[in-house]
Formats: C-alpha cells, structure tokens, sequence
C-alpha cells in the first residue's frame, strides 16, 4: 500500500466509467502473426511499417555487434559512452538524411522533450527574449511536452492550415524573439502528411527555424525512405523504432545545429548511450531501407486499397494519404467494441480514445505493413465495414 493508493484507485475507476482506461495485455510474436490470449491476428496496429523488425540482416548484425561489442556502452556519452559505433551510425544517418550531421537519441519522446528545452533555451540566451513557438495543433506530445518544459506558450495553429500559420506569423512579427515552426511530416493518428515545401517557404519569408518530426514518414515516404523533409528542414527528428525496425531515434541537421545539442539537451546529456545491439539494428536498416521502392510502393497502394473500400461504405478515414489509415467512430466505447470485434475476426488493432485524441473522436488506428496481401486488405476492410454497421 501507498499513501496515495485511494487516489489512484478513484482515479482509474473515472477513467473506467469514461471508456478511456489503459492496461497492458502482453503478446506473442509468431511465423508473422501476433499472438494473444490464445487468438492468432494479422497485426494491423503496430508501426512496423517495412517489416523490418524480422529482417534477417538486421538481427545478424545486432547480434554480431552485441558479441562483439557488449550488451551496454556503459556511460553518457559525455562520460565513456560514445562508441566507434554511434559516431559511424550518425555519420550514415547524416548520409541517408541529406545533412551535415546527426545525434542518436534512446527514443523520439526523449529527442523532441529534451530538444525543444534546448532551442528555447537558445532564444533567451541570444536576444533575451522567449522563443516565439509556432506548432501544429496535432503534433505528437512529446512536442507539446518539450514547450512546457521550457516554459514557453505555443502559438498552435489550426492543423495543417498555413493560411492561419501565416496569419499568426504576421500578428507576432514585431515582437523580439527567435521563430520556430514546429511541425510532423505525417500525423501518427490522421495519417496525412504536412505541406514542408510551402512550410519551408513561409519560415524563409518570416525568418523561422523549421523543425519537422519525420517519426512515421521515416523509411516509407521520400526518395528512397529518406522522408519528406530532406533538405527542407533546419532539424528533423526520427524515428528507428517504426519504419527502420529498431529502436532509438536521431536528430538531423547542420553540425553546429548538433554540437549545440550535445552541450544542451538534457535527453542526451544525462542517458546512457544506445547499446551496441540497437546500433547495429539501425546501421543495418540504414543499408536495407533506399533499397525497398517496391515494399513502400505496395505498402501505399494496400492503404488506398483500404481507404477506397471504407470510403465506398460511407466510412471516414479523416485526410490519410499515408500507411496510416484512422476509421473514425466517434464515442470511445464504441470505438473499443469495434476493436473487440476486429480481434475476434482475426486482426489485431487498436481504439484509440481521448486524451489521445479530441472528445468525440475516437477511431480505430489501422497501421499497415509491406506484408499485407491483397486478400488481407479486403478481408480487414470487410470486417471494418460489418463492425460499424453492427455495433451501434
């Protein structure tokens, strides 16, 4: 017992009423399907987007480099953390990315909250004044997080609407500060994409650093998975833990951009280095990836495939044009009834409910893999459509 046990008991027991409680319910990973409660599903909820995750040069060369290099660097990378290894995996990224350089982050979260302290910082210490914030009103909350940390009150802008953008741009021209437009390339619970070229456009003209979030575009958008941003971002932050099939994450941008982080953001000051196993799994990615045209080309066309279904049947799948495809319900119970069935029927996916999402917007995340065939596409499509009809 704790002392504030009563208080967490009543807190869960509103979420419980509300629809909106989480809990873990562990899996099996099993001949390409996922495993649980004794129930075998097609895995349509995770963010293993190329499937890389079971690629057999990526667990080669993770295991090869924890053999050979240990199951821990040890230390910060400040301390005696940093390997051989990190500075040969950044140098690729950079590569890969279009940039001068970048630094490995333990994970996205940990990048964008300890990231954005850091260039707030920036604006304080050169012109005495906060920094003047511009963020899409549905950028992921590690985002969110890394402004209030800092302190900083966002400028959010109405998603994806640069007019309004450039109209608050307008309105805050006069005061001092540095800009930042803070954005994602691709929305991980809409599934569409940002506009970066007139993004890039409007912080030319209003003299903002552009910050992009390439966590889910990673892998599976861009010349050859290289993401949407390249060349077009000050700094763009990713993911290794959804389209690369690994773990951690990397910031991307000019080298005083990445020295500045090494000295100031708190994430990767004070954490231990990525291990020699997770390195050799993106390193091995980063060989994989520009060589999977035809994976991201198929992945694409099985979500318009789906899209074209749901849509026929008068379901909405908000503005995706991506691998991930919303089915928006509306009420959480609902959308977890539905979620219910699709397991049932064979297809492992999520509801996923508010605070995630606004009120009244809960909807059945589908995230689809390179993997799904034709007939799976259909058979999920048509369990989606008969779910929605039954469950009131």
């Amino acid at each position: 017992m704790s002392l504030f046990d009563s208080h967490f008991t009543a807190t869960l027991t509103e979420r419980e009423a509300a629809g909106t409680r989480r809990s873990l319910r562990p899996v099996v990973r099993q001949d390409g399907m996922i495993v649980r409660d004794g129930r075998r599903m097609l895995d349509v909820s995770s963010n293993d987007y190329l499937g890389l995750a079971d690629h057999p040069l990526l667990r080669e060369r993770a295991a090869d480099w924890a053999l050979r290099f240990g199951t821990g660097a040890r230390a910060s990378r400040l301390v005696s953390g940093t390997l051989d290894l990190h500075r040969q995996v950044e140098t690729k990224m950079a590569a890969f990315k279009g940039c001068e350089d970048a630094i490995l982050f333990a994970s996205g979260w940990q990048a964008n909250a300890s990231v954005m302290p850091a260039l707030c910082a920036l604006s304080v210490a050169r012109t005495g004044a906060p920094m003047l914030v511009f963020s899409d009103r549905l950028n992921h909350a590690s985002l969110h997080h890394g402004c209030a940390a800092a302190g900083v009150r966002q400028i959010r802008f109405r998603h994806n609407d640069l007019s309004h953008l450039e109209t608050l741009l307008a309105r805050e021209a006069e005061k001092p500060g540095l800009r930042m437009i803070v954005t994602e390339s691709v929305f991980s619970m809409d599934g569409d994409r940002a506009d970066i070229p007139a993004l890039r456009a409007l912080a030319d003209r209003a003299g903002a650093f552009l910050y992009v979030d390439e966590a889910h575009a990673t892998g599976v958008l861009g010349p050859k998975g290289r993401g949407l941003s390249c060349g077009m971002a000050d700094l763009t932050m990713g993911t290794c833990s959804k389209g690369l099939g690994g773990m951690g994450a990397y910031v991307a941008g000019s080298k005083p951009l990445c020295d500045y982080l090494v000295n100031h953001a708190s994430g990767f000051i004070y954490s231990t280095a990525l291990p020699p196993a997770v390195l050799g799994a993106i390193d091995a990615a980063l060989d994989v990836v520009p060589g999977l045209d035809e994976e991201r080309a198929l992945l694409l066309g099985q979500a318009e495939r789906l899209r074209t279904m749901l849509h026929g049947a008068g379901l909405s799948t908000a503005d995706s044009t991506t691998q991930i495809v919303p089915v928006l319900i509306g009420e959480s119970e609902r959308a977890m009834a539905v979620a219910a069935g699709l397991e049932e029927a064979g297809f492992l996916t999520v509801a996923i409910r508010p605070p995630t999402v606004p009120t009244g917007t809960a909807r059945l995340r589908l995230a689809l893999h390179a993997g799904l065939s034709d007939a799976e596409i259909d058979r999920l499509g048509q369990a989606v459509i008969a779910l929605t009809r039954d469950i009131a």
